[in-house]
């Protein structure tokens, strides 16, 4: 799942009209509209990342992404993105999508849900009727019995399960923005909750490797942009640049790939981590990794705009969130502890 999403979201900021992740060159009438659209992406991305990093410190059961997982993930990527791009060379780009898109509904639907289940808890009554429930699936008898599935839940649980479905539906029907956003949100809160690093050390190697396989697929072949074309699921956050003159029904969107949030976003969670060890109830890394990718997002922007064409964002998020970090542990002496 994690490497269909780097390899499909495209991780580009862009500017578009459509729903790829290939930019053209921006509206200079609607200039004003433009800046609020891309001031309200980076304050989302700001806030965005700020959760996920806090939430992904919490997590009871993660998956904990070795060295040896670091340096393998670029290659699977590469592999899932080219056999996403024979795949829409050879069958129909219709049926592809339509697969996709039950694949990420399903997805979506549990995503979303378990997103805002610590949410609505707080919107239930005290007399609210909870009852418990187990679904278990074994395999076996006797002696030789294992268990395959076994999820315990609550009313509450299928009431959000309930209202994720809605957007689900929604998200199916219409392709919405705004159902694309909530689905993109809960994927990237989970992404970081689920996925840890073990050291700093794996998480350069992590953003290493996939900063020369985003210069590589983007910029050395056709692949990732055809891929980014043909590729309709919610894994990007859109924001509308003309939503002060159609509203809801807005259509011309600048986009942020997930892996830009995801992947920077572990790194950091990482770095808050490493604030926390280092007990002196300082969390000087964390906002500096944070800084640097408020700076390296922003740098994006910029460059897209004086290019007029669509950037990969973690060209300039990687140097960011490592270089920052990785400066001030010399200027205090913890490039030891850092990389320990």
């Amino acid at each position: 799942v994690a490497a269909l999403g780097r390899t499909s979201a495209r991780f580009v900021f862009s500017s578009s009209g459509s729903a790829s992740d290939t930019a053209s060159p921006p509206d200079t009438t609607g200039a004003s509209v433009c800046f609020v659209s891309l001031k309200s992406s980076v304050e989302l991305c700001m806030l965005c990342l700020f959760i996920t990093c806090c939430s992904g410190n919490s997590s009871e059961m993660p998956e904990t992404i070795t060295s040896r997982d670091a340096a393998r993930f670029p290659i699977v990527a590469s592999c899932t993105l080219l056999g996403l791009y024979l795949f829409f060379k050879i069958f129909s780009q219709e049926y592809i999508n339509l697969l996709l898109s039950m694949y990420f509904f399903v997805l979506g639907i549990l995503a979303l849900s378990h997103t805002i289940s610590p949410m609505m808890n707080r919107f239930f009554p005290a007399n609210f009727p909870n009852k418990q429930y187990q679904l278990l699936f074994t395999q076996g008898s006797g002696e030789s019995k294992e268990e395959i599935v076994n999820y315990e839940f609550d009313t509450k649980d299928l009431v959000c399960l309930a209202l994720s479905s809605v957007v689900g539906v929604w998200y199916l029907l219409r392709k919405h923005w705004i159902a694309n956003n909530l689905f993109g949100l809960a994927f990237s809160l989970n992404g970081v909750e689920l996925l840890h690093l073990n050291n700093v050390s794996t998480g350069c190697i992590l953003l290493g490797g996939l900063f020369i396989y985003d210069v590589f697929w983007v910029f050395g072949t056709n692949v990732m942009v055809t891929v980014a074309k043909s590729f309709e699921a919610p894994i990007k956050l859109v924001f509308p640049q003309d939503l002060l003159e159609k509203g809801l029904d807005a259509d011309n969107f600048a986009m942020l790939g997930l892996g830009d949030i995801v992947i920077p976003g572990i790194f950091i969670a990482l770095l808050l981590r490493f604030d926390i060890s280092l007990k002196k109830n300082t969390h000087t890394y964390f906002y500096t990794s944070f800084v640097a990718y408020i700076f390296g997002l922003g740098l994006t922007i910029f460059i897209m705009h004086i290019f007029k064409h669509a950037q990969p964002a973690l060209l300039y998020l990687v140097p960011a969130c490592i270089g920052f970090p990785l400066l001030v542990a010399l200027a205090k002496g913890e490039v030891t502890e850092m990389f320990r």
